[in-house]
């Protein structure tokens, strides 16, 4: 992320077009919103629209305005996107959803810098900066035939990544605490996760990624008293891996968080049986409880399944 940070900061002050490509989920309308912020065209309109959300026939009205009378039902003169963004930015999300026809006329106006309304004559000069964004891989949308080669070359001045959210480490336990904190000011509460319920979203591949495990939080939120264990949430929010023995660790995790995560879902895979985890992980009980009291799991220590620690002696 810290990555994703500098490319974001980079860009934004410059004028170059930027292309998103992320899972949905992940982030993108905030991304390219912070090019905005970030950019000199900050005091100008920041206007998003998602190709996919708007009829088809609607799209190019909706970018670049129409005449009175240009179809039916147009009874006014309207101003499109980049009209009323003019010295600003526009956000065109899943920007493969876009018809061809229409994709021509974009890639004109990127290009030139002018446009015509529908139904209209006179040519409109409009200084956009262009941020779109895709779920899909660019490469495969030119080749299916959703994604123009010439427009796609031409929003790919600066692409950036997303990662998505299961592969970014301790992030999902972070963001969904942030999540919890928001909910606990808004609503004068004090409610925690247990250790159970933060290992159970270790366990969930999010395919819905920020959004989804931001869902997830609300949901639990409202069916927890105090305390958020790991079933307080309806079922469906975050189903169990259909292969609980897998887990996904991106490349380059430092190795104690790699340890970290295994032990954790060893343990929750073990129905937290830690006589048993320790024999599938291949450590004896007494480092299995010293890792998790490192973990902050010290309530392990009292565990009656260790009747040897209880007595003193070595478990191993």
């Amino acid at each position: 992320m810290q990555q994703l940070y500098d490319q974001l900061g980079r860009v934004a002050p410059t004028s170059a077009t930027a292309l998103l490509i992320g899972e949905s989920g992940t982030g993108k309308e905030l991304a390219a919103h912070t090019v905005h912020e970030l950019s000199r065209r900050r005091d100008a309109p920041f206007l998003p629209l998602n190709c996919g959300a708007v009829a088809p026939q609607l799209i190019e009205s909706e970018l670049f305005g129409h005449e009175r009378g240009s179809f039916t039902g147009a009874d006014r003169q309207h101003k499109g996107f980049f009209e009323r963004a003019n010295n600003g930015s526009i956000f065109l999300d899943e920007i493969t959803e876009m018809p061809m026809e229409l994709q021509v006329k974009l890639l004109r106006v990127l290009e030139t810098g002018t446009f015509m309304r529908v139904g209209g004559t006179q040519q409109i000069s409009s200084d956009v900066r262009v941020i779109a964004a895709t779920n899909r891989e660019p490469d495969g949308a030119v080749k299916d035939g959703k994604l123009r080669e010439d427009l796609f070359h031409r929003l790919n001045v600066f692409p950036i990544r997303l990662p998505p959210l299961r592969e970014r480490g301790t992030d999902i336990e972070q963001l969904a605490q942030f999540f919890l904190d928001e909910l606990n000011r808004i609503e004068g509460t004090n409610k925690t996760f247990s250790r159970d319920a933060l290992v159970r979203l270790y366990q969930h591949n999010w395919p819905g990624n920020v959004r989804e495990l931001k869902n997830f939080v609300q949901r639990a939120y409202i069916m927890a008293d105090d305390i958020i264990e790991a079933d307080s949430a309806v079922a469906e929010s975050v189903p169990r891996p259909d292969d609980a023995t897998t887990i996904t660790i991106r490349v380059g995790t430092p190795l104690e968080e790699v340890e970290r995560r295994v032990t954790m879902a060893t343990l929750a895979y073990c129905g937290h049986v830690k006589r048993k985890a320790a024999e599938i992980l291949g450590v004896s009980l007494k480092t299995l409880y010293n890792r998790l009291e490192v973990y902050g799991g010290r309530e392990g220590a009292q565990d009656s399944a260790a009747p040897a620690a209880q007595n003193g002696a070595n478990p191993g």
